[in-house]
């Protein structure tokens, strides 16, 4: 088996087999070419079946002066899929990947938005229309208690203890904390609570919900 005839069985079993959109089919392809087009400018004579362990490493080894850690984790993984593919059809006994570790990925911190982006986000708001109180406290809200958007949503009246100072918060798996709230975020969402939300006709289920959309029920996590 030649590297052509190899890649093009890889591909047609990640569409037909494994039906996978077409940006990965790409991206799991793109990581075989470079190994193939490896093998051939260092004139080394190995098929996708007769390829070892020691030749790998030389690539993985070229590749490491060129990438970062993430990248290179990315093509180790997806050449793990193709040879796990050449087993699967056995082509191969084995893989020479099995030995071969990705390196170690540091979890990358989130972006964050400065006061000033915060603060341009809150003047864009049409305070106008009903739903401009709503956003401006769902924004304070989010921003000043450092809140999940999923978090935000669910927030419900009852889990407001304004004369402690502290919201309580149901996040992942159900779980509870008690999140401290500063004067600013109290004042938008007594603003909203009072001025729009007390004059809106609320669905059946959704009357301890504190943000809610035009349609009286909850907001979806999309919206």
């Amino acid at each position: 088996m030649n590297w052509n005839q190899a890649i093009t069985d890889f591909e047609y079993y990640l569409k037909i087999e494994r039906g996978l959109a077409a940006n990965s089919i790409s991206n799991y392809i793109r990581d075989v070419e470079k190994l193939k087009l490896f093998l051939k400018n260092k004139g080394i004579d190995k098929t996708p079946v007769s390829l070892d362990r020691e030749t790998l490493q030389l690539f993985i080894y070229e590749v490491a002066k060129e990438v970062g850690p993430r990248s290179q984790a990315r093509i180790i993984s997806g050449l793990k899929s193709f040879f796990n593919y050449l087993v699967f059809e056995d082509y191969r006994k084995d893989t020479p990947l099995d030995l071969i570790e990705s390196p170690k990925i540091g979890r990358k911190l989130p972006d964050t938005l400065s006061t000033e982006e915060i603060n341009s986000l809150i003047k864009a708001i049409d305070l106008s229309k009903p739903e401009g109180e709503r956003n401006r406290a769902m924004l304070e809200t989010l921003y000043g208690c450092g809140l999940r958007v999923s978090e935000l949503t669910g927030l419900r009246i009852s889990d407001l203890f304004f004369e402690e100072d502290f919201i309580k918060v149901t996040g992942k798996g159900d779980k509870q904390r008690f999140v401290p709230i500063s004067d600013v975020n109290k004042k938008y969402i007594n603003i909203y609570h009072k001025q729009v939300r007390s004059h809106q006709k609320i669905q059946k289920g959704f009357e301890d919900i504190l943000f809610l959309n035009r349609r009286g029920k909850q907001l979806t996590r999309a919206m």
